[in-house]
């Protein structure tokens, strides 16, 4: 039976409102994109510096990041950006012009820099504290929230084009997700496994070690990987693959679909095999899978090569999450920062190459991303099976 007495289960559902928090926030403002483009009078042009200006946030909030993680921990700090996170809705639906919705977006992006490493740290504290995995769930909460979000939007839409009435009502439901989670939080992160006594007590700050900077690597690429998928998937089914209108949003769902369902399961593969072997095995199977449908071509090995993405790539972001907690939450820091930018840089560049030399290269790279994601983790220390 499900009960919250249980200290696991009880601080797991107040992390897990805070991963919902941040799916379902990024999932509103974005599905009224086309009413908030029509309101401020943007073009296609301005709407992608606007999406830039909130990737450009959270990818250059590592120092204010680590600051604050430092100075408040992540019990603190997650609360407060989730209830900024609920401010930036409210500040966005009253933007009056152009520029003020850059600078709003630019906030938000700090704000979902701050709250992705401070939930993440609690999800690693989580699993520290009770010898349980639970990250993947996690991850498979904020796929939730997003999905939550959207429907939200549709069921608005459909009562009102007020993109403020929309907003006021998803920030009061972030809110009550805020008040359930903030008294149940863990008030421990994770101890770092390597910093010693004495430099922690000074406060010393050291350079990346070389296996943070391998969990850099694998995040960039993962990210690039999931992203790219989301953003060209569709693309390809039509233009590659000349699949039908109705059956070339197919790809973004196999994408999207695989990763939840494979999320809910990685806990227990995680604690079976060990995080190290799900990474490689996972990438790999993204990896090869994605190039055998693109040197196979047609709709049907399209698919199936979607579906190994989404479910090699599923446990790649929470298996190095729980890595890098376990250096410290500079390294978190670091670590989610890395996370951003490949977001932020892989569809564009993917882009640019599809450009170049045509889709089915630029695929060719995702699927090659996905594979350099398999050789750097192994180069990383992995937690052992909980």
């Amino acid at each position: 039976m499900f009960r919250l007495d249980d200290p696991f289960r009880r601080a797991l559902c107040a992390i897990a409102a805070l991963f919902c928090c941040l799916g379902f926030q990024y999932a509103t403002w974005t599905a009224r994109l086309p009413q908030l483009k029509h309101d401020l009078g943007l073009n296609t042009a301005e709407v992608g510096l606007l999406l830039m200006a909130a990737g450009v946030g959270a990818a250059v909030s590592f120092p204010l990041v680590a600051a604050l993680m430092r100075r408040l921990g992540s019990h603190r700090l997650a609360p407060l950006a989730a209830l900024g996170l609920a401010a930036a809705l409210l500040a966005l639906a009253a933007a009056p012009n152009y520029p003020a919705a850059l600078a709003v977006m630019c906030v938000d992006g700090v704000l979902v820099g701050c709250l992705n490493v401070a939930m993440n740290a609690q999800g690693a504290a989580l699993e520290a504290a009770h010898e349980r995995t639970a990250m993947a769930r996690l991850h498979a909460v904020f796929s939730g929230g997003s999905l939550c979000a959207a429907l939200l939007a549709s069921a608005t839409h459909a009562l009102t084009p007020s993109v403020a009435a929309h907003f006021t009502v998803a920030a009061v439901l972030l809110l009550a997700l805020v008040a359930f989670a903030a008294p149940r939080l863990l008030r421990e992160d994770a101890k770092p496994e390597e910093t010693p006594k004495a430099e922690r007590a000074r406060g010393v700050r050291r350079l990346p070690t070389a296996m943070v900077l391998w969990m850099c690597c694998a995040m960039v690429f993962g990210t690039i990987t999931e992203g790219a998928m989301n953003d060209w998937s569709a693309l390809y089914m039509t233009d590659v693959t000349h699949a039908s209108a109705e059956i070339a949003p197919l790809g973004i769902a196999v994408v999207s679909g695989m990763m939840v369902v494979a999320r809910l399961f990685a806990d227990g593969w995680r604690s079976r095999f060990g995080d190290g072997r799900v990474v490689r095995v996972g990438a790999t199977v993204a990896g090869t899978g994605l190039a055998l449908a693109l040197l196979s071509g047609g709709v049907l090995p399209a698919l199936l090569g979607f579906a190994c993405v989404g479910l090699g790539v599923a446990a790649v972001t929470p298996c190095v999450y729980v890595a890098a907690a376990r250096q410290g939450s500079d390294a978190l820091t670091l670590v989610a920062a890395m996370g951003t930018t490949g977001l932020l840089a892989g569809p564009p560049f993917i882009g640019f190459l599809a450009g170049a030399a045509g889709l089915v290269w630029g695929m060719s790279a995702v699927a090659a991303s996905a594979l350099v994601v398999a050789v750097c983790a192994t180069r990383i220390r992995w937690q052992r099976s909980a």
